[in-house]
């Protein structure tokens, strides 16, 4: 399934070696968090506060009192961007991205790869384009079967970058809004779309609408490219380390085939899978 065009030139540059590749920490252009707004509200000016090595940079003002549209969303202030989780600890977070930017996708393949995380003990975290996941209201219980994590990639799968301000918080707060309805427990984090970089305006909208955290990654095997699953098995394998975010897709053949053998990985290598709320806890 081919991602949006600019996909791949919205990434951070691909690092090869070895015959193994893997991304540097970035937002994947398919590319986390809760909020609280359920109407776009105008921004507050803000600068982009990153967090990395499982530290938040920056600070955020918002109110104390969670909302009740998801766990731990609170509104006001600005999100912080992370890319990891702790390294002095052996766990790491699998990511996927699933949505209507996998044209032509096969709902088995989905499927398939959710069996394999709950017999494998292998939760993972699932990144929900909110307009395709109401389509496909039917997956969430299969999603949540097994341990698995739902979070909010926006609602229709835009490249946020070339949107204003009210577009962007009308595209984190309605995929925030399905997740409420559809699966009320989840939803905690963001990850934008169409861009490799939490722009400032990003980052404010997420917070405004809630979110606290935007999920970036420090692996990314470039599945999306369909480069076999013999490559990504081989570049998650280069990259994964204790703390370690990985991005992946639904909707790929190589990826599901290539998902076991990763999970075996990071168990040789004494790293346990994990959701983000875990890893970030």
């Amino acid at each position: 399934m081919p991602e949006m065009v600019g996909h791949a030139s919205s990434r951070r540059r691909f690092l090869a070696g070895a015959g193994t590749a893997v991304a540097a920490a970035g937002l994947a252009a398919c590319a986390t968090g809760g909020s609280t707004r359920s109407a776009p509200t105008a921004p507050t000016p803000s600068t982009s506060a990153t967090a990395r090595n499982g530290t938040v940079a920056g600070t955020a003002a918002a109110s104390t009192a969670p909302d009740p549209t998801g766990p731990g969303l609170v509104p006001g202030g600005t999100a912080v961007a992370v890319a990891n989780g702790p390294r002095d600890r052996p766990r790491v977070a699998l990511t996927f991205h699933l949505g209507p930017h996998e044209a032509g996708q096969d709902l088995s393949l989905a499927r398939q790869l959710l069996a394999d995380a709950a017999r494998l003990s292998a939760p993972i975290t699932v990144f929900a384009v909110g307009q395709w996941l109401d389509e496909h209201h039917d997956l969430v219980p299969v999603i949540l079967a097994g341990g698995n994590e739902l979070a909010n990639h926006t609602y229709t799968h835009p490249t946020l970058t070339a949107l204003p301000a009210d577009r962007v918080a009308t595209e984190i707060i309605n995929c925030r809004d399905v997740l409420a309805r559809l699966a009320p427990t989840q939803g905690r984090y963001f990850r934008p779309s169409g861009t490799s970089t939490a722009t400032p305006l990003i980052l404010t909208e997420a917070g405004a609408a809630g979110y606290r955290t935007v999920v970036d990654f420090d692996v990314d095997p470039l599945d999306y490219t369909s480069p076999g699953a013999d490559t990504v098995v081989a570049r998650v394998r280069a990259g994964a380390r204790p703390g370690s975010i990985v991005s992946m897709h639904f909707g790929y053949p190589g990826t599901v085939t290539a998902f076991p053998r990763i999970v075996a990985n990071l168990h040789t290598a004494g790293l346990t899978p994990i959701p983000v709320h875990d890893l970030l806890a």
